[in-house]
């Protein structure tokens, strides 16, 4: 069939520009949006797909949309090849497999206990203070000691992982200062997982130390070891972070919202949904157009980077009513914060897990709190607080 060429729309925005990277980049998307579904941006070189409708049509079409360009530099994207992330089908059913099967929710099941008994101790201990820092404290201490004991991560090493990861989610865009700087930092933690780490490096009983022995038993290549251990630390802390503080900063601004899920906490998972959808920790991902192809009347040309914008069509009014009001009721279970199709997150029911014992832990033990002074913390790939000041604490009694 021939595609009778269009001219796209254009805009001079920067999707990774210090002004778009703020905690909240929506009215950048608005503008994106609402000028057309498809826009030709020149200073990233890429055709951005704006609304919910076009992204997820885009997301289920592997078969164009090839994951081989989900970074925004050509560097990264031959640094991830071997990786489910970097990957189409067939390839990555397989590369993903492992990661899958130690991410189930039956993998997951004996961790629920241990999470929620750690999410309930923190919560009590911070909030019984006159303030804290809700990210240091509890959106950063909490996900990274889960993910490094799931991992079996030990001594020392437990001190990197965090800063290893940021600097790889900077990779994740375009070649700018930014992922420049990031490189020595990032390389870090590709030595670590891909030429130095060992199975008796990981604890017994730990997820990491079972990949190992798996590789040890010719199951999965030992490069495939590192690569995997490599996406749990990916998938299970960074984007997680992010959606911690964006939980207490939406609740905490919306007291109203807070009184209804602790009024009835079988809300929560609603409220996460809902938290996901209209602050996206990963708004933008990248995709390499296989072959022409018409979005909404406009064609992207063969070899094209892509711009797939989560946050964007998270926030699409054609698809979700009043979408700027954050409604704890609303459960936007289509939401595309995981993604969607085969390369959905990997690592939510992980991110579920954690997310919701804090929140159930949170109705039980508070009864109100306030958000005094945010700062935002710029990366290329996520939008995480670097600090977040929880102040005005009331318990709840009994």
């Amino acid at each position: 069939m021939t595609i009778t060429p269009t001219a796209p729309a254009t805009s001079e925005i920067d999707l990774f520009s210090d002004e778009t990277l703020g905690v909240n980049d929506d009215a950048v998307f608005a503008q994106l949006r609402e000028l057309a579904p498809v826009v030709y941006l020149p200073k990233n070189d890429a055709y951005a797909i704006t609304r919910y409708d076009d992204v997820r049509d885009a997301l289920a079409n592997t078969d164009v949309f090839s994951s081989s360009g989900v970074a925004f530099n050509p560097q990264m994207n031959e640094v991830l090849k071997g990786t489910s992330l970097a990957a189409d089908p067939p390839e990555h059913g397989k590369l993903r497999a492992v990661l899958t099967d130690n991410l189930s929710p039956r993998a997951l099941r004996p961790l629920r206990t241990v999470i929620n008994d750690k999410a309930d101790e923190m919560v009590r201990d911070l909030f019984s203070r006159e303030t804290f820092d809700g990210m240091a404290d509890l959106a950063v201490a909490f996900p990274v000691s889960i993910v490094l004991d799931l991992i079996g991560v030990q001594g020392d090493l437990r001190e990197k992982i965090l800063p290893w990861g940021e600097a790889a989610f900077n990779l994740l865009g375009p070649m700018n200062q930014r992922a420049q700087d990031s490189f020595p930092t990032a390389g870090e933690l590709f030595t670590w997982t891909h030429e130095e780490m060992r199975g008796v490096d990981l604890a017994e009983g730990s997820i990491g130390r079972a990949i190992w022995e798996a590789a040890e038993r010719g199951e999965i290549s030992h490069e495939s070891f590192g690569y995997i251990v490599h996406q749990i630390l990916a998938a299970g802390m960074d984007t997680t972070i992010t959606t911690i503080g964006n939980c207490l900063v939406l609740l905490g601004e919306n007291p109203e919202q807070y009184a209804k899920l602790r009024e009835d906490p079988t809300l929560a998972s609603s409220a996460m949904a809902e938290v996901i959808r209209l602050r996206t920790p990963a708004p933008v991902f990248g995709r390499k157009a296989l072959a022409d192809v018409e979005v909404a009347g406009t064609l992207i040309p063969a070899g094209s980077q892509v711009a797939l914008c989560y946050g964007s069509a998270n926030m699409d009014p054609r698809k979700f009513d009043d979408p700027e009001t954050f409604d704890v009721t609303r459960n936007p279970v289509d939401h595309l914060g995981f993604g969607y199709g085969v390369h959905g997150c990997a690592g939510q029911g992980l991110a579920k897990l954690e997310i919701q014992a804090l929140l159930l832990a949170m109705t039980q033990h508070v009864e109100s709190f306030a958000i005094g002074e945010v700062a935002a913390r710029l990366n290329n790939f996520t939008r995480p607080y670097a600090s977040i000041e929880v102040t005005d604490i009331v318990l709840a009694q009994g």
